[in-house]
């Protein structure tokens, strides 16, 4: 047997939501204990979040006997810190795997590419869960360059089978969103937006109802390799027939052989005070969510009590800027000039997980442990289609699982030590770019 330690979650004290909009907006959720003793089950999920959740739900609704572990709370990481938004396909689109693998695994992929959004709606209305979901999002062009990309992203998408797609022109951006900022934009009405703690919240409840048994404040210490997956924390040990590893940029160093070709990156977002009815829906009328179409993008949404959210940079190396507000108010105000005097009551910083394909990471290590990370940003739709595609393969069903893990996957440039500058002088390089129009 191999023993790994998590040496990372031995020094991490952090058991408490951050204090953000959606953590001071949550629904009710009971108090769920901390693993203690031994226990036996068929499946053990590391990691609470929405591919642990999505997993956990679809393996409960197959008969599997699940136990989740969570080293904080529910939705403690990326599901219940992100922008809210349910975007389509993936980090690097479909274009880029077609040119990447064969046909065959392409067309998989492409096919896959809008089943998570579908998903969640499903798993909103199948299990009554209050998320504030609201359809319709829209990609921002600020450039006749990143119009023509758009166009050429409709058509992609719309040979996939994707078709509730709309090109807008600048007057039909002015009518969607309260600025002269762009050019264009493209409407996907499967997309939408959601309160993503509350989702997280919801499908949690949702395992539990089936049966399914979630520790919160238990963090993965240790993992024991061998015909059954022994996962150790700090107050008791699971035992498990299959293993499936869900913790992503707050997984640590449990298992090494994943931390080497992904780093963890911070992104960071505000929320207004309340706005108002009139003030609210004159920024956005449509209660469309919006992303402009740069390399390192913004991303802002209505709240449901008329707040705005609004988020974008990115921290390479996951540390906390030491001042928030003044890292997003300036982008905020750029595309919104009117909410000068409009107070930012909530700021909070998050992790995902970047891959240098930018495409997720998924795959097996030994027979028995199964692993999904990497979502590069565009983890919402991907994490609840990883789920599926990840209770597939423990049930004997793995063409879908392995048009992902035949992925090739590469270490960041320079290893650990130099991955972080590195990979900033490749964001500066297309940020330039964007600014520059070419």
């Amino acid at each position: 047997m191999c023993k790994i330690l998590n040496e990372k979650f031995n020094e991490m004290p952090q058991t408490s939501y951050p204090e953000s909009y959606y953590a001071a907006s949550a629904n009710p959720v009971p108090a769920r204990p901390a693993l203690q003793g031994e226990i036996a089950t068929d499946v053990c999920i590391i990691g609470a979040g929405y591919t642990g959740l999505s997993t956990a739900l679809f393996l409960l609704e197959n008969g599997f006997k699940v136990t989740v572990l969570e080293a904080a709370r529910v939705g403690f990481g990326a599901s219940g810190r992100n922008g809210g938004q349910i975007v389509n396909s993936y980090s690097r689109d479909i274009d880029v795997i077609e040119r990447t693998v064969g046909s065959k695994q392409a067309k998989l992929l492409g096919d896959m590419a809008f089943e998570g959004g579908r998903i969640i709606r499903e798993r909103v209305a199948r299990y009554g869960i209050d998320c504030a979901l609201k359809d319709g999002g829209v990609f921002a062009a600020l450039s006749e360059k990143q119009m023509g990309h758009l166009r050429s992203q409709k058509a992609l998408w719309e040979r996939y089978g994707h078709r509730q797609l709309q090109l807008l022109g600048k007057d039909d951006m002015r009518g969607i969103v309260a600025t002269d900022s762009y050019v264009g934009g493209m409407l996907d009405m499967s997309g939408g937006h959601i309160h993503p703690l509350n989702l997280a919240l919801g499908e949690a409840a949702a395992v539990e109802s089936l049966g399914g048994v979630i520790y919160e404040q238990s963090p993965a210490l240790s993992i024991e390799r061998g015909q059954q997956a022994v996962v150790t924390t700090q107050q008791g040990r699971v035992k498990a027939k299959f293993l499936v590893v869900a913790g992503n940029a707050y997984l640590g160093n449990l298992l090494p052989e994943l931390a080497a070709k992904s780093m963890p990156c911070g992104t960071q977002v505000i929320t207004t005070e309340p706005l108002g009815d009139e003030l609210a829906a004159s920024l956005l009328p449509q209660d469309y969510c919006v992303e402009d179409c740069n390399y390192l993008l913004d991303y802002y949404r209505l709240s449901q009590d008329k707040r705005l959210i609004f988020g974008g940079g990115v921290v390479y190396g996951a540390r906390d800027p030491a001042n928030i507000e003044a890292i997003i108010r300036p982008k905020m105000l750029k595309v919104f000039p009117q909410l000068a005097n409009v107070k930012i009551d909530y700021a909070w910083t998050g992790n995902f997980l970047l891959t240098l394909s930018r495409l997720p990471q998924v795959g097996r290590i030994g027979d028995n442990i199964y692993y999904s990370q990497g979502c590069s940003g565009h983890g919402v739709t991907y994490t609840h289609l990883a789920g599926k595609i990840l209770a597939e393969a423990l049930r004997g069903q793995a063409e879908r699982f392995d048009a992902f893990a035949t992925l090739p996957h590469y270490p960041f440039p320079g290893g650990e030590l130099m991955r972080v500058p590195f990979t900033a002088m490749g964001a500066w390089y297309y940020s330039l770019r964007d600014k520059l129009g070419i």
